[in-house]
């Protein structure tokens, strides 16, 4: 069954690629200045429907860890912003030319207070795409718990979405053995199982990031996936200090699983987990996230994120295990010449004989070759 559909839109408006013309004083601009940022965070800070990835910030982590080149768009009516749109422009001669909000993460699309804010935004984003040449733009919305989209309601346009990757959430509380009981009886002794094996848990910031790095540059390399570079999670790290956390989980000493994790408002989000194939029986996996959750409650968040799957993949399986609650991925595309949807992923054939020979290879050359590869990865 395909996850794919369409935003419902003005049926009287065929061409679904040309942006809807406006007249009304709303002025969309690129944001660079230092007022331009504080202007921008403290409309983030007060808006519900902002992520953590909205957050100013993300402009110098990817344009110090990648390269690329960054547009923030921003809606102002008066002296009132009225919303916010960043995005990144990849360029390669193996994946292509893309305009992103925003690569690398789980979201980041447009945010604003009005339809009409919202459709300039898409619009001047569509204009910069027709410029650049891309060979699309790609808008990362998250649903809200309703499943209301940010993007669809009211909006005069309509545009081809993906709905094939969620995120999965659940409730954390400082309470322990009352958290624990919850969890369903096969989670539970997994657990008690990692924690007979002598699995230990550490948690900790850019201390500990050289483990979190070997376990993750490893579990990439096996997956046959190439591994952003050490730079990219130590930027991070400097951008938002106090926010984002690092779990080891260890056996006798030596580094088996790893999370980073980051944390915004009330919610903590494990983004890259990853755990070593030899040590697999002794359930690291579970025992890091068992970890996680207590972590996340003693530290008072409420909400603990999972990060992204595809949906009806294994790493779909083992998150629902945990009593979570899916929230859709609404991924909405603006495509030239009405070209079909992008497929840039490793479940498509194309990648496989590639993802075979990248397993085969040592870890210590895919961590060397690797970052100069994903960064062109949407």
């Amino acid at each position: 069954m395909s996850h794919d559909h369409f935003v419902v839109a003005d049926p009287k408006r065929a061409d679904r690629s040309e942006p809807p013309s406006y007249h009304s004083k709303m002025n969309v601009r690129l944001a660079n200045s230092e007022a331009d940022a504080q202007l921008w965070d403290q409309f983030v800070a007060g808006h519900a429907d902002c992520s953590n990835y909205h957050r100013w910030h993300w402009k110098q982590v990817i344009e110090n860890s990648f390269g690329w080149p960054t547009f923030y768009l921003m809606a102002e009516e008066g002296d009132d912003i009225e919303g916010i749109l960043p995005l990144a422009w990849q360029k390669s001669w193996l994946f292509g030319s893309f305009l992103t909000s925003l690569p690398f993460l789980n979201c980041g699309g447009v945010v604003a207070d009005s339809p009409g804010a919202k459709d300039a935004l898409i619009a001047e984003a569509i204009g910069l795409a027709k410029k650049l040449r891309v060979d699309y733009l790609e808008l990362r919305q998250r649903l809200d718990q309703r499943g209301d989209s940010q993007l669809e309601a009211d909006s005069q346009l309509a545009l081809p979405a993906k709905t094939h990757k969620i995120a999965l959430v659940r409730p954390v509380e400082p309470n322990e053995e009352k958290m624990f009981a919850a969890l369903p009886h096969k989670v539970r002794t997994d657990i008690r199982k990692a924690i007979n094996s002598e699995l230990t848990a550490e948690f900790g910031a850019e201390e500990l990031l050289d483990d979190f790095y070997e376990v993750f540059a490893r579990n990439m390399r096996d997956l046959g996936t190439p591994v952003y570079s050490r730079k990219f999670f130590s930027v991070i790290l400097r951008s938002f200090p106090g926010d984002n956390h690092i779990c080891i989980v260890r056996h006798k000493g030596k580094p088996v699983a790893a999370s980073f994790l980051m944390g915004y408002r009330r919610t903590l989000e494990a983004v890259w987990s990853a755990s070593l194939y030899d040590y697999s029986s002794m359930k690291p996996n579970m025992f890091l996230y068992w970890r996680i959750l207590c972590f996340a409650g003693e530290r008072g968040y409420q909400i603990f994120d999972f990060g992204r799957s595809s949906i009806g993949s294994g790493t779909h399986r083992f998150k629902k295990q945990w009593n979570t609650q899916e929230i859709p991925l609404h991924w909405v595309y603006w495509l030239p010449n009405n070209a079909p949807l992008p497929e840039v992923n490793k479940e498509n054939a194309r990648y496989r004989l590639a993802i075979s020979l990248w397993q085969r290879l040592p870890v210590a050359v895919t961590k060397l070759i690797g970052p100069s590869i994903v960064k062109c990865l949407p």
